[in-house]
């Protein structure tokens, strides 16, 4: 069974900066892409950022420049440092990966649970 646990959200002041992250735990032969997505109340669930095995990065637009993505692949982690955090990057922020499992053997998506990161203006 994989689990994805994130970490790293909280409170911040507008113009500050957090750092998540994401660790995946299982029976993994390997992860392809993982990525961290948002939801804000009354909204859906959005792309922030994803991050190939090869390492090759998309952004939203609203996070351009302000956002970071990186990953260890030595240690099933994927990253996402945010700066210059704004009140509208307010959100409940997941983690996502394809993941290839021993057992059973198959690639499948997963999701975390979930971290609350709030801006306060």
């Amino acid at each position: 069974q994989v689990q994805l646990v994130e970490s790293g959200g909280g409170l911040v002041q507008a113009g500050g900066s957090l750092r998540l992250s994401c660790a995946a735990s299982g029976t993994i032969l390997s992860i392809n892409s993982m990525g961290w997505y948002r939801q804000a109340p009354g909204k859906q669930r959005e792309l922030v950022a994803t991050i190939t095995s090869g390492t090759t990065t998309k952004y939203a637009d609203s996070v351009k420049g302000r956002f970071t993505i990186s990953r260890d692949n030595a240690k099933n982690v994927v990253y996402l440092q945010m700066n210059s955090l704004e009140p509208e990057d307010t959100a409940v922020y997941y983690c996502n990966a394809d993941i290839r499992t021993a057992v059973p053997f198959r690639v499948a998506n997963y999701w975390g649970q979930g971290t609350q990161v709030t801006v306060s203006s």
